[in-house]
């Protein structure tokens, strides 16, 4: 059984929109021109991804399942914004450097709980 808590749905609606905020000013740095929907519909598909890839493969195969996430993520975002692979791992890299960025710094904004 899934013990799912109201505290984790809210951290995950929280990161989904960081991710999409992450991933819309991305791609509007490099010229794409859909709305914030498509970043939200990627940062989703993104999530899913990685949870059933990790699900699948166990914790003690966790950078497999990162691999294969990665991969499967590159491919959704470049049919979603219909560009190629090198514009894909272009965006996908800088998307991944705001977001440990932002992961590192987000947490320690409001100070200790």
């Amino acid at each position: 059984m899934i013990d799912v808590t109201l505290a984790a749905v809210i951290v995950f609606l929280i990161s989904l929109v960081v991710s999409a905020i992450i991933i819309y000013v991305v791609t509007k740095l490099f010229g794409e021109k859909e709305g914030f929907g498509t970043a939200l519909l990627t940062a989703l598909i993104g999530a899913i991804i990685y949870a059933a890839a990790y699900y699948f493969l166990r914790p003690e195969l966790g950078w497999l399942a990162s691999l294969i996430g990665g991969i499967a993520w590159l491919i959704a975002l470049g049919v979603l914004y219909e560009i190629g692979w090198l514009k894909a791992l272009g965006i996908a890299i800088i998307v991944w450097i705001i977001a440990a960025i932002v992961s590192f710094v987000l947490p320690t904004v409001i100070g200790p709980l």
